[in-house]
């Protein structure tokens, strides 16, 4: 079985699907007897090849799309921390020295 038969859609297949329907018009003794069966193969290989092309091509339009995406991201990320998320960073050492200080004070108030 086979999709739709959309010539803009598998304008490489378009030979073979000319072929195809012109065996349909075949007597159908003939068609019964497999007169039929390569061309289908055929077209049916035809419309496999197509359609992993066009798979490659929206992964590739894809990838591209994600990386523009995460770079939008970056760039955002770069707005509110500076470049390399150094705000973040300094910010971060600030928390642990003050969470370290907070630990210490409450040490020995614990122990009494």
């Amino acid at each position: 079985m086979h999709p739709v038969l959309d010539r803009d859609k598998f304008y490489n297949c378009e030979d073979l699907i000319d072929a195809l329907e012109e065996c349909h018009k075949a007597p159908f003794l003939e068609k019964m007897f497999g007169k039929c069966t390569i061309i289908k193969q055929d077209l049916s290989d035809c419309l496999h090849h197509a359609r992993l092309a066009a798979d490659r091509e929206k992964i590739l339009e894809r990838r591209e799309k994600n990386k523009k995406i995460q770079e939008k991201l970056k760039k955002a990320e770069e707005n509110e921390w500076g470049k390399d998320g150094y705000l973040k960073q300094v910010a971060e050492r600030e928390y642990q020295l003050r969470k370290a200080e907070e630990q210490k004070t409450q040490s020995p108030a614990s122990h009494a």
